[in-house]
């Protein structure tokens, strides 16, 4: 079962079609790839699923419900969570403070339970902490719970942005580029974190220029201004003469 389709996405900026009548679809419990050049429309269409911008024609599914006009907040307790290329995080905040603080869609508790330090309030707080923890040790952050994020290096932030995106207890976790700008033992360490996640049956859809990725995914979809001009297994992306020529030179 699909669990987010669009049909005829469209988002167009004055005279400018970034995303071009676009047909995408991703499986439950699958980890599937959005690749293209800069400027293929990516991180738009990101931008269009998570409610950040409006399309400006089509439909956007999710577990079977129309999203296409939510907002933001209402796809994010919908269950969709997502990383940022550049990741928004509280740089003086310890790591286990800023997933602690990404816990927002949980249930809150009243002005009257926090100014009384209430019963429900300790409980809250309580299962919060534990719920980072279990996060932090699952991505192999426990060690790093107490560092300041500021201090840590460009891998570990971008490994703290998918716990903060984990904290929404999402369905389906898409992420931005993950593997940019790391050094080769932060991607293998980056990429053993996205396999953990495969492995508990969490649905990703990773936007990357990175090829390593491949080795995870189930299927890939290759857009080029904004149209799907490929969409197989990585094996066969690799075979495809377009798609190799047009990004990768002839060779994948």
């Amino acid at each position: 079962m699909k669990l987010l389709e669009t049909s005829g996405l469209t988002k167009r900026f004055g005279g400018l079609t970034v995303i071009d009548n676009l047909d995408f679809g991703i499986e439950e419990g699958e980890v599937k790839g959005l690749i293209g050049p800069n400027g293929a429309g990516k991180s738009t269409f990101f931008n269009l699923v998570t409610g950040v911008l409006l399309p400006s024609a089509g439909k956007i599914k999710y577990d079977n419900r129309d999203i296409t006009r939510s907002k933001p907040h209402q796809v994010a307790k919908m269950g969709i969570g997502r990383t940022f290329q550049m990741n928004p995080l509280f740089g003086d905040f310890t790591v286990l403070e800023n997933v602690k603080a990404a816990f927002h869609l949980r249930p809150h508790s009243s002005l009257f339970d926090i100014y009384f330090n209430s019963k429900v309030y300790r409980d809250n707080e309580k299962q919060i902490a534990e719920s980072a923890e279990e996060i932090l040790a699952f991505l192999g952050l426990i060690n790093v719970r107490n560092e300041l994020a500021k201090n840590l290096s460009h891998g570990y932030q971008k490994i703290l942005g998918v716990a903060r995106a984990l904290a929404t207890r999402p369905k389906l976790l898409m992420l931005d580029e993950p593997l940019g700008g790391l050094n080769p033992e932060e991607i293998d360490f980056f990429i053993k974190a996205i396999s953990n996640l495969r492995d508990q049956g969490i649905t990703i859809l990773i936007v990357e220029h990175n090829m390593q990725v491949l080795d995870i995914l189930n299927s890939v979809s290759v857009i080029s201004f904004g149209q799907k001009i490929f969409e197989g297994t990585p094996g066969d992306m690799r075979q495809n003469s377009t798609v190799a020529e047009t990004y990768f030179g002839g060779v994948i």
